[in-house]
């Protein structure tokens, strides 16, 4: 198992699980909440059929990675995001980042510019600003975050399987565009994070200022969302993005949900495979 160590929790080490495969320009896939890795299933299957070096990894407190009490805020994840590109040595990579994962992509530019970055891709991402503030009107009221720590406390498994439900729209594509299974797997994989990880995480992709870090984005920018978003809506994250990244081009994916790299990876992965490979 492949595994870098980030940090130290008392006598415990804190290690990073990701995967590296293939050969060609490197594409760094930053996983969504309360996932890992392995939700990548679809789109690292076609971008190594296009020639691509695809590396995934765990976030802390997700997938296989060790799952601290401490650490759960975008600096502390981006520096684990540069730790591991700095060991794997990448050049000339891409930044892909889904839902939770595109505030990582934000937040690597902020802290460490573009020096090795030649492309930055935003799926479902949260950024630019998620809560609504005085000075941030467009964003969603807090008590509906407040209400998902609340259940996440009551009852993290049940939770799961709401959130899951509205993750992939369940009750209009259901049985078409996703399975029982799919949705069970995805399950499976947020179950068995960390629970103080899943609770943090909200706070932290919910109350995370990314538009100073977009500002510092001076790559091409691919952003890619469903237009029937339950979880991150389309009017407050990717709609608002060319506001801050001027180098951008916005795709809206008709119908699609939250969940829209499995429900239309048929549509999404070309679109993908076509910006990495310009």
């Amino acid at each position: 198992m492949s595994t870098i160590t980030v940090g130290q929790e008392n006598s415990t080490p804190i290690d990073i699980y990701y995967e590296d495969h293939g050969s060609g320009k490197p594409i760094v896939l930053v996983h969504g909440w309360p996932l890992s890795g392995a939700s990548w299933e679809k789109l690292v299957t076609d971008l190594l059929r296009a020639g691509h070096r695809v590396i995934t990894y765990d976030r802390r407190g997700f997938g296989q990675s060790s799952k601290p009490s401490i650490g759960y805020n975008y600096d502390t994840f981006t520096d684990d995001l540069h730790t591991l590109v700095t060991k794997l040595r990448l050049r000339d990579f891409a930044l892909v980042g889904f839902s939770m994962g595109g505030g990582e992509v934000a937040r690597y530019f902020g802290k460490y510019g573009s020096n090795r970055v030649s492309k930055a891709v935003f799926m479902a991402a949260v950024p630019p600003f998620l809560l609504k503030t005085a000075d941030n009107p467009e964003g969603v009221d807090g008590s509906a975050f407040e209400g998902i720590k609340a259940a996440v406390l009551a009852d993290r498994p049940a939770f799961l399987s709401q959130f899951l439900s509205n993750f992939f729209n369940v009750d209009e594509l259901g049985g078409k565009l996703v399975s029982d299974q799919v949705v069970q797997l995805c399950w499976n994989i947020a179950a068995g994070a960390s629970p103080k990880g899943t609770l943090d995480c909200v706070t932290a992709f919910s109350s995370t200022d990314f538009r100073n870090d977009l500002k510092q984005i001076d790559v091409p920018t691919l952003i890619i969302h469903g237009d029937r978003d339950r979880i991150v809506p389309f009017p407050v994250s990717a709609q608002r993005m060319p506001e801050f990244v001027k180098r951008s081009k916005v795709i809206a994916i008709a119908g699609a949900p939250h969940g829209l790299n499995w429900t239309h990876a048929s549509k999404v992965n070309p679109e993908l495979v076509r910006f990495l490979g310009q």
